[in-house]
């Protein structure tokens, strides 16, 4: 067989396999017979069959890990049995598709839960069962490695600019501008750096107001602010907490996290436990 002929089958084949998905005041549709029904609110879709007996739901979760990086996946909840809900990537029709229509997608192309005979109870009951994995990329795996790291140290700045780690103090700003009490973000584009010093007043790093860069001792540069679009928007000014908890990813020897507390001999009357 030629290529042309391989081609020509190839294509036929995808037509004649394209499914017609369609939503209409609540109905779905495959090929023209109706399967299921959905209702919304909020950003949670309640699929119910045609007798509206509600089976399952989806919820469209898009959040920010940290920096600019964000995270949208669905949490897939079974009505009848609520053990437990499913974390899930979601794929949608077209990159600008309404997320009723990537619900209903993602229910029939991605999780094969919905086909032409309606809600398939046993593929959303193995679903459950074997709990599939999400496909996260690397730069979305890096950022929750990061934000795990930052939520350990459980950084916080109080009202004279030291820096505290578990309510330990750790370290300090300097030249903080006027606002500082006032905001705790960094809005003054001042030309004095803000520098940072560990609690032995050892220098870690310094933040720069007019290009929102970070730059630690040891050389390290970070853009604290990078311009983004749609939902995917961050705030123009950082935090001073903010600051602190990425310089410490900078600098691990800025903050150690401690995994257990050491406490030495118990000593009572004079006496060595």
């Amino acid at each position: 067989m030629n290529k042309s002929l391989i081609i020509l089958f190839t294509i036929l084949g995808v037509v004649f396999n394209a499914q017609d998905i369609k939503t209409k005041r609540g109905i779905v549709s495959l090929d023209g017979i109706h399967v299921a029904k959905i209702s919304d609110r909020g950003n949670v879709y309640t699929f119910m069959d045609l007798k509206e007996t509600p089976i399952y739901t989806i919820e469209f979760v898009d959040k920010s890990i940290v920096d600019s990086v964000r995270d949208s996946y669905i949490k897939l909840n079974r009505i009848y049995n609520q053990e437990k809900v499913l974390e899930l990537d979601y794929i949608s029709p077209s990159a600008f598709s309404g997320e009723e229509k990537s619900a209903v997608y993602t229910s029939i192309k991605g999780l094969k839960i919905i086909d032409e005979r309606g809600i398939n109870i046993k593929n959303l009951d193995e679903l459950f069962k074997n709990n599939p994995k999400r496909k996260l990329d690397t730069k979305t795996k890096e950022a929750y490695t990061t934000k795990a790291k930052i939520d350990k140290l459980n950084i916080t700045v109080n009202n004279v600019g030291e820096i505290l780690s578990n309510g330990k103090p750790v370290g300090y700003f300097t030249n903080l501008p006027v606002s500082f009490g006032a905001e705790d973000t960094i809005t003054d584009k001042t030309f004095v750096d803000i520098e940072i010093y560990d609690a032995n007043s050892k220098f870690i790093g310094k933040y720069i107001t007019t290009t929102k860069q970070l730059k630690s001792s040891g050389g390290k540069t970070f853009t604290i602010y990078r311009e983004m679009s749609g939902r995917a928007s961050i705030l123009k000014f950082p935090t001073y907490k903010a600051i602190a908890e990425r310089m410490a990813i900078m600098d691990p020897n800025f903050i150690k996290i401690q995994e257990k507390v050491i406490v030495g001999e118990v000593v009572k009357d004079g006496v060595q436990k």
